[in-house]
Order: structure tokens, then C-alpha cells, then sequence
């Protein structure tokens, strides 16, 4: 009498089965191994410190302004003094993040703003200008220098201010990738500027600091579009092995491998386990892999980045039942894995940059996965933070994990 066969081992053959199919599938195998090595590289070709200062650009220089103004000070009763105040006045001294460079034209600022003007700095601190275009060699031990923002003041423009004038008009040049935020806080900065020059106060009384900043102060702190880019790609890894794992699961489908397999003592429970167990394991360690390289594991984050991790396996390959079941084709199989990842994308790209994502955003699968990784690697976000998304995150692994199970269960039966 033959000896029954266990389950578990019907289920670890099976999952050596996929393991050769999926090495014979030379697209998907050369896309996995492109996928490992150049997540790494591009994460670590990424900019990993931030520059949060502003370089402003100003026209004419503080010492030009003042002397052109002195002898109408003087004429408007100024003491000597309030000139010697005026003298001190540094409009950037008081202002965090915020570098000052001033220039002798206005034609030359409005070139380096542009960009068809180089500007360099020595390390004796000689500013020298570079035309590229006219073959001007790069100058030796000198930094370049490159202003995001400038701002041409009129001619007497200290005496306008201070005689109370409405008609002056101050230009603020600035780059095409320059926000507006940006332009409208140099704009503010111009009339705090004349008015400091004015020796008025503001018309306004400003809120205290704790009234203004909302969540985290990022001040000093700023994240670097390595640590924003590493949730991502992570992210990224999982959802791509949904395409391979569809395309097995349809091959499978169309080519009756599956009636093969049920002839055999296996059972369709022991096919959709060995789908299931096969899909998160791929998509698992990859992720892991990627991890390995890119960081971002610390004592107190490692349990719950590797929860998450396991869950979004799970969930796409979920959607990877569902997809390879669904399509009857490589086309329809191609065109069902982009309708569901191309809306699941949209989440990664809403949490990966600061701002609160919109309601219906935030009702798709992927996002409390997105939002847990994110916060774990990006924030310091602990169990605490995380639990309320991981609940949510768990219901909708259910949805679409049993939702796959169905139809691929179906899909089986009725072939």
C-alpha cells in the first residue's frame, strides 16, 4: 500500500514548480534582476543633504543706496546718526537661510538669474563673472554661486521710502522653477526691507512662532530626496512583482497547466497556497533586498517596516490572483495589471511629498501602506503612529486577498 502524501509536501512541490517557471520566464527574470540593481544605484545617485538657504541677488549694493541717498537724508533733517544706523542696516542679517550678493549692474544680475552669466567666488572672497558662451574659462579655487532670486531697487530708492513715496517700484527677478511661494516671500521681504529702511515699524503685529508652524518644524531638519525616494522605491518593488506573478499565474491558466496539476493528488487549495506563498515570498524578499541597500532599518522602526512589508506582499499578490485569472491573454493580462497598478501608484506619489493628501485618495489600498512606510523611514514613526493605518491596511489585504482567491478559484474550476 502506497504511503498518502501530506499536504505540505503536495504544497512544497508545487512551489518548486513555480520557482522553475519562473526561472524559464527570461522577461520577468532579466526585469528582477535590472530591478535589484538599479534601485540601489539610483538610490544612492540621489542628492542625500538639502540646501536650505536662499541665495538673494540685490542691486544696487547696501553701500551704493546709502550714499546716493545721504545728501537728501540730510536735506530731510536726518542726524548723523540715523545715517550711521543706515549704514548698518543688513537686510539679510536677520533673516535665517537667507544669503546676500550684491551686484554692481543691473544688467548682470538679471544675466546670472537667467542663467547666461556665471557667477564664481574665490576663496579670497573676489567675486568673478563667466561667460560660458563667450569661452571664458571656469576660474580656478572659486565656488560658483548661483542666486535663486534678485531684486533691483530704483535709483533713490532710501530717500523715496523714507520721504513716504507711493511710486517706487522694485523689480524681483527670478527663475522659471522658482514656486511662488518663494516669489511671494521675497515680495514681503522688499516691503519688510523699506520699511526697516524707513526706521517705521511694520503696520502689522505677527502671531508668535507656536501660532504659525503646523505638525513637525522641519527648520534645520529638512528631508533629503534620499530618505523620500527609499519608502518608495520599497514600495515600488512590491507592486512590480505583481506583473511577473500575473504572467505566471496566466500562463498557467491558458496553457491548462493547472488541469494538469489537479490530476495529480493535489487539490486546488494546495495550488492557491502555493500561489500565495510563492508571490509573498518573491515580493518579500525583494523588498527585503532592496532594504538591505538603500537603509533605513533602526532598533526601534525594523518590526514595523517588516510588518508592513509582509502585508503589502500579501496584497499585491492578491491583485496578482485577481489579474491573472482575469486576463485571457498577454495583452488582457497587461491591461488588467495596469488598471489596477497605475491607480495604486497614486497614493506613493501623494504621501511621498509634504501636504495632506486628498480624501479620495487616501480610500485606495496602497496608500496606509505608502503612509506607514513613509512615516517609519522617513519620520520616525513608531506602533503608535502606525496602528490605526495598519488596521485599515489589513481590512483591504482581506478584501483583495480573498477577492483573488475567488476568481482564481473559479477561474480553475471551470476550466
Amino acid at each position: 500500500m502506497s504511503r498518502p502524501i501530506s499536504r505540505p509536501a503536495i504544497v512544497w512541490a508545487l512551489l518548486k514548480k513555480e520557482l522553475t517557471a519562473y526561472s524559464r520566464d527570461l522577461v520577468f527574470l532579466a526585469l528582477t534582476l535590472v530591478v535589484l540593481v538599479a534601485v540601489p544605484f539610483i538610490f544612492h545617485a540621489l542628492p542625500d543633504s538639502v540646501d536650505e538657504s536662499i541665495t538673494l541677488a540685490m542691486y544696487p549694493s547696501m553701500a551704493e543706496m546709502v550714499g546716493d541717498a545721504r545728501d537728501a537724508l540730510i536735506k530731510m533733517g536726518a542726524t548723523e546718526e540715523q545715517l550711521a544706523e543706515l549704514d548698518d542696516i543688513d537686510l539679510a542679517a536677520e533673516e535665517e537661510g537667507l544669503a546676500l550678493v550684491e551686484f554692481e549692474s543691473e544688467e548682470q544680475l538679471r544675466s546670472v538669474i537667467e542663467g547666461s552669466l556665471e557667477l564664481w567666488e574665490t576663496e579670497g572672497g573676489e567675486t568673478v563673472f563667466r561667460d560660458k558662451e563667450a569661452g571664458d574659462e571656469k576660474p580656478k579655487d572659486a565656488e560658483r554661486i548661483k542666486p535663486d532670486i534678485g531684486i533691483a531697487f530704483p535709483d533713490e530708492f532710501i530717500a523715496g521710502v523714507a520721504a513716504g513715496k507711493r511710486d517706487l517700484t522694485v523689480t524681483v527677478y527670478s527663475q522659471a522653477g522658482i514656486g511662488e511661494e518663494i516669489q511671494t516671500a521675497m515680495q514681503s521681504f522688499v516691503r519688510e526691507a523699506a520699511y526697516q529702511i524707513a526706521g517705521r515699524e511694520l503696520p502689522v503685529g505677527m502671531p508668535d512662532e507656536a501660532t504659525i508652524i503646523l505638525g513637525d518644524d522641519r527648520v534645520g531638519d529638512q528631508v533629503t530626496m534620499q530618505e523620500r525616494m527609499r519608502p518608495m522605491l520599497l514600495f515600488m518593488v512590491l507592486l512590480m512583482e505583481t506583473f511577473s506573478m500575473a504572467s505566471l499565474i496566466s500562463t498557467e491558466v491558458l496553457q491548462r497547466t493547472v488541469t494538469a496539476i489537479l490530476v495529480t493528488p493535489a487539490r486546488v487549495s494546495d495550488f492557491l497556497a502555493a500561489k500565495t506563498i510563492f508571490g509573498t515570498v518573491m515580493s518579500l524578499s525583494q523588498a527585503l533586498i532592496i532594504l538591505a541597500f538603500v537603509g533605513g532599518l533602526t532598533a526601534t522602526n525594523w518590526s514595523l517596516i517588516l510588518t508592513v512589508l509582509v502585508m503589502g506582499a500579501i496584497m499585491f499578490t492578491g491583485i496578482a490572483l485577481f489579474v491573472g485569472s482575469a486576463g485571457k491573454d498577454f495583452m488582457g493580462q497587461l491591461f488588467y495589471a495596469m488598471l489596477f497598478t497605475v491607480p495604486l501608484l497614486i497614493p506613493a506619489i501623494s504621501v511621498m511629498f509634504p501636504g495632506t493628501a486628498a480624501p479620495w485618495v487616501k480610500v485606495l489600498p496602497s496608500y496606509p501602506i505608502i503612509k506607514v512606510l513613509v512615516d517609519a523611514t522617513v519620520y520616525g514613526g513608531t506602533w503608535a503612529d502606525a496602528w490605526g493605518m495598519l488596521a485599515y491596511a489589513a481590512l483591504w489585504l482581506v478584501i483583495l486577498y480573498f477577492a483573488g482567491l475567488f476568481a482564481l478559484k473559479r477561474k480553475v474550476e471551470t476550466l
